[in-house]
């Protein structure tokens, strides 16, 4: 058998971990997802290039790690739009962007395994020498890495929410995400809230098109966005601390409904009570399509964040050797965009590991390098676990701004990229 790398968990991390994994050369790459679909929360996002992501994606291109951008351009609704607190975004069609995600990683060699539930871990002499699955099936690897997210179980939303929403995580269905770290016995963190109870909401809702006036549909097929002013009784700006994507915070998303064109219709607030919302103008009849019991709240995240370097290996304490993480597992780094840069490079530097050679590292003249170095270490305080960073908005993308890594200038991003000497550094095979 030739250098195998497993891939445990099939969202945006772990696509983007498989199709580097083989681009670096690995003989046969396994991507294992419990559900029957890849891409997790994904499939209710949408939102790409806004504000600072725009550069981190030009950077990862110029890298060679631009495999799922592409796909994301080719299958945009909408580009180039502004809204409440975002520049220049994209907005991906979520009922094209799964088949195609799932063509571009079996296109570049990968294996992709549905209905596989990791539930245990088996080690020998310091490295995991194979998973094995709900279904009794054992996976042996060289080299794992764990792109399982931050969602789930069930008793996080009960625990820290508002119970289970039925969301597009689907645990009844599928059964709850099991951390691969976690089974090896190592210790790993939850975000918090700003009450300090532990987690974070999911950001948005799907309402089904058919329900809604058609006018305001549209003007949201015509230009991507419409926005619904809440009458006052209905603003509820307290809700808006408990969201996971700190860049929608702001005060608009809690005066208005902002509605965004992704094929559904995005909601962008966690949520608004169904009879509410019923009360606008032209949603007299609105339905929620995810989560389905959007009246009373969304799903919940961020816990079991794994420790880890810069080169996306997890910090083990000696326990293994062999492992490493991407995307929401990797930290509070939050975003599609932030999950394929991690998980891109956790798979490049899991097959560097196989062969022997040193890791890379992204340097920080590029906002994604410097992006993982600063959350893990923002990590490692406790001010630094109730925040939330992305390259779209507040924290991290007001560092970005003042380390002057925010462009939209191609010229500035080749010059960038060229300057570290790592252009398409993430074809290169190392084996």
């Amino acid at each position: 058998m030739g250098k195998r790398v497993v891939i445990v968990g099939g969202g945006w991390a772990g696509s983007a971990a498989a199709i580097t994994a083989r681009l670096a050369g690995a003989d046969q790459v396994i991507l294992l997802e419990r559900t029957d679909s890849l891409l997790g929360t994904g499939l209710v996002g949408g939102i790409m290039r806004n504000n600072g992501r725009y550069t981190a994606i030009e950077e990862m291109i110029r890298l060679g790690g631009g495999q799922l951008f592409k796909v994301c351009d080719d299958n945009s609704r909408h580009r180039n739009m502004e809204f409440p607190g975002h520049r220049h975004a994209s907005i991906y069609d979520v009922n094209r962007i799964e088949p195609a995600v799932r063509r571009c990683v079996l296109d570049h060699g990968a294996e992709i395994w549905m209905f596989s539930r990791f539930v245990a871990v088996e080690r020998s002499n310091g490295s995991i020498t194979a998973v094995r699955l709900e279904n009794g099936t054992r996976v042996e690897g060289d080299v794992f890495i764990d792109t399982t997210g931050s969602c789930g179980a069930q008793t996080l939303c009960t625990d820290n929410g508002n119970g289970c929403v039925m969301c597009v995580v689907r645990c009844p269905t599928f059964g709850p995400r099991v951390s691969l770290v976690g089974a090896c016995g190592i210790a790993e963190k939850s975000g918090k809230k700003p009450d300090g109870t532990l987690g974070a909401m999911s950001g948005s809702c799907k309402l089904s098109k058919e329900t809604i006036a058609p006018h305001i549909i549209e003007e949201l097929e015509r230009t991507g966005l419409a926005m619904i002013p809440l009458p006052a009784h209905m603003v509820n700006e307290k809700k808006l601390g408990a969201k996971a994507c700190a860049q929608y915070a702001l005060k608009e998303y809690a005066e208005n409904v902002i509605l965004l064109d992704t094929g559904h219709v995005k909601l962008m607030s966690p949520y608004i009570p169904l009879h509410e919302l019923r009360q606008l103008p032209g949603m007299e009849e609105v339905r929620y399509v995810d989560p389905y019991a959007g009246t009373v709240g969304n799903s919940m995240r961020f816990s079991d964040l794994s420790p880890r370097d810069d080169a996306m290996r997890v910090s083990s304490d000696g326990q293994v050797d062999n492992l490493f993480c991407g995307g929401e597992k990797a930290g509070l780094l939050v975003g599609h965009t932030e999950a394929i840069v991690t998980g891109a490079l956790a798979g490049h530097n899991a097959v560097r590991a196989l062969a022997g050679r040193k890791e890379l590292l992204l340097p920080h003249s590029l906002s994604v390098g410097d992006a993982i170095t600063t959350v893990r270490e923002e990590m490692q305080t406790e001010e630094g676990m109730g925040k939330k960073y992305t390259f779209s908005g507040s924290v991290y993308f007001n560092r970005m701004k003042e380390r002057k890594l925010y462009t939209t200038d191609h010229a500035e991003l080749d010059r960038r990229v060229d300057a570290t000497g790592l252009r398409n550094v993430f074809q290169q095979k190392v084996v």
